[in-house]
């Protein structure tokens, strides 16, 4: 994985930004936290606020399901490891639920400058709502960022990981809205002679560029 450096906002297809860091689970280098798995990495505002509190509560409802798919939960803010400690504990004690995945201390804001974290029109002490998914090859394939004032949807993240890798799987391209089970997208024709190659094979089509298929078919 490429050094951690202050490059600005990381793009789809880059190499995620290497770092070692403090985390509520001990010391984290994501390249070996990265290995053989997925990462859904995502960053907060603070601790101890009530939007943050609920989103990762609810990932730590949902850590099950990302544990199905091989992906590891990551997350940071810009608080020290003893406020992560104390919330964690706080949100134990007062919903039952524990936040089991590391949460990076990032106070000298080195990891938030990495992942172009900080938004000067948002805030500039604390990191906006980002979620970075992160595949096995350490490359980043998916961002979504999120205002402060805004919670994320688990149930969306879930689904952009299982989207992903559907399509790594399946050499194919996923419709608006699709979920496990849906019609996958075909690819579309790139020569004349290719137009109307599917033609009888019973794929749902709109026009010759845009025919989806149940995915147990090739």
């Amino acid at each position: 994985m490429s050094e951690l450096q202050s490059t600005g906002i990381p793009r789809i297809g880059d190499t995620a930004p290497h770092f070692t860091a403090s985390t509520t689970h001990g010391e984290l280098t994501l390249s070996e936290y990265n290995q053989d798995h997925w990462v859904v990495f995502f960053a907060h505002p603070a601790d101890f606020t009530p939007v943050c509190t609920t989103e990762l509560v609810e990932f730590a409802r949902r850590k099950a399901d990302f544990d199905a798919l091989g992906t590891k939960l990551l997350g940071v803010s810009i608080d020290s490891i003893h406020a992560h400690l104390a919330w964690v504990h706080y949100v134990k004690q007062h919903t039952g639920v524990l936040l089991d995945f590391p949460i990076i201390a990032d106070l000298d804001t080195k990891v938030a400058q990495a992942y172009g974290l900080l938004h000067p029109g948002e805030s500039t002490t604390a990191a906006v709502r980002a979620v970075f998914v992160i595949d096995p090859k350490g490359t980043i394939r998916a961002i979504v960022y999120y205002p402060l004032n805004v919670g994320r949807n688990i149930d969306e993240v879930l689904r952009l990981v299982r989207a992903l890798q559907t399509a790594d799987g399946n050499a194919c391209a996923l419709p608006a809205n699709w979920n496990t089970g849906d019609n996958v997208v075909v690819p579309p024709p790139k020569t004349w002679a290719e137009v109307g190659q599917h033609d009888g094979k019973g794929y749902e089509q709109t026009d010759f560029y845009l025919l989806k298929r149940p995915l147990a078919q090739s």
